[in-house]
């Protein structure tokens, strides 16, 4: 079912077509951080001026299942081997990159999985962002190149599924420059920074000068039980948040 069909049966009947509001001026939006940058660096406001593109994988890789006891390592094709070779290499090469990269393998689902049986298929994911689309291009398309070489060097199949790819997405240069007057006005400690998260930002901000605001997260733990973050340190937040709101207005 389509999420707008759902959403329908939900009965939220929704107008489609073109936008109802088509008068905005702009967005602003506040939110924690769900990092630890500003907590670790003692900055009490973060003024994102970017939210990272997103590139998103599922890698299949194919070899053969045998005995763990009689089957010899040189006579393997053994699927998670494959994938640890390209795990720790492309890890390698992402702390080699710098920041603003960040790559992560997630979910893993090797099989048979069992313990006396060499992975013959092993299915992982894997999650590259980066601020600037030529680099977050580049460097993806390099990662690719050494998945396959690993693979074929060691007689195994490789499948990419690449299924996501969202772009970078700036913020608006003017509005990046109002919140951080409204800092210096409040004395504040602030940072310019970019987001890692996707946020509805990224969404407005192919429409209307958009712009967020981000306030700091207690140990950067988000969408999580423990995710918290102090009413103290909310407060800077919301003062730069009206201070922006009535420079963009008035």
């Amino acid at each position: 079912m389509s999420f707008v069909d759902a959403m329908h049966e939900s009965g939220f009947n929704f107008l489609e077509g073109k936008p109802r509001h088509n008068k905005i001026s702009a967005f602003i939006e506040l939110h924690i951080e769900q990092g630890n940058f500003l907590e670790n660096t003692h900055k009490q406001v973060g003024v994102v001026n970017a939210i990272v593109g997103q590139k998103r994988y599922d890698i299949t890789l194919k070899g053969q299942a045998n005995h763990a006891g009689t089957t010899l390592m040189e006579y393997r094709k053994d699927t998670v081997e494959c994938m640890a070779r390209i795990i720790t290499q492309s890890i390698d090469k992402a702390k080699k990159e710098g920041n603003p990269l960040v790559l992560t393998f997630g979910k893993v689902e090797p099989k048979p999985n069992t313990v006396n049986v060499v992975p013959g298929e092993t299915l992982f994911s894997m999650d590259c962002r980066h601020t600037e689309e030529a680099v977050l291009d580049r460097f993806t398309q390099e990662i690719e190149r050494d998945m396959k070489d690993i693979a074929r060097q060691m007689g195994i199949d490789i499948h990419i599924d690449h299924w996501m790819n969202e772009k970078p997405v700036p913020m608006d240069p003017e509005i990046i420059r109002i919140i951080e007057s409204v800092c210096k006005d409040n004395k504040l400690n602030y940072e310019v920074m970019h987001s890692g998260a996707g946020h509805d930002s990224q969404i407005f901000a192919a429409y209307v000068p958009t712009a967020m605001i981000f306030v700091p997260s207690i140990d950067g733990i988000s969408h999580n039980p423990r995710e918290h973050t102090e009413a103290v340190d909310i407060v800077p937040g919301i003062q730069v948040l009206a201070g922006a709101i009535e420079k963009l207005a008035y």
